[in-house]
């Protein structure tokens, strides 16, 4: 996908869809100082090109009984292209991991797990983690409590 260049007006419609992904295009053209149509074009030429990937509820994980943050450190027996991919596809499969990024250092993957609870972690661990080919070691950390999350990018 081609990059887009973002003026100034693109990265507040951002800013104000991040801070309020159900604001009415009335509501964003006044937000950022357009009127309605060249507002709603500017909208979809951002999700034409990607910029914009989706709108989503943002849902309390302790509302709906996912408690339990988990960070887990995995190292690969090799680094080879199949085994990433290997790993990769298995972790888009499992719900429990909400993040997973390819790590420098000393870890391969860091994940995020969210379970209801202990039993839950160790079940996942179990039926799942350490059962899948190439994974060398799993270092599990725990969440005491989150001081900080965002998901709005600091672009303007």
């Amino acid at each position: 996908m081609p990059k887009r260049n973002l003026d100034a007006i693109d990265r507040q419609i951002l800013l104000e869809l991040q801070r309020n992904g159900r604001a009415s295009i009335q509501e964003l053209a006044e937000a950022v100082g357009l009127t309605p149509s060249p507002c709603l074009r500017r909208v979809r030429m951002l999700e034409e090109a990607g910029v914009i990937r989706g709108y989503v509820a943002l849902v309390d994980a302790e509302a709906v009984g996912l408690p339990v943050n988990v960070f887990a450190s995995v190292r690969l027996e090799r680094q080879r292209e199949e085994e990433l991919e290997r790993f990769n596809q298995a972790i888009a499969r499992w719900p429990e991991v909400v993040e997973c990024y390819l790590m420098t250092g000393p870890r391969d993957y860091l994940l995020r797990i969210v379970v209801p609870d202990l039993p839950s972690y160790e079940t996942f661990l179990k039926a799942k983690l350490t059962r899948l080919d190439g994974v060398r070691s799993i270092e599990s950390s725990f969440s005491l409590g989150q001081v900080k999350h965002t998901n709005v990018l600091p672009i303007v």
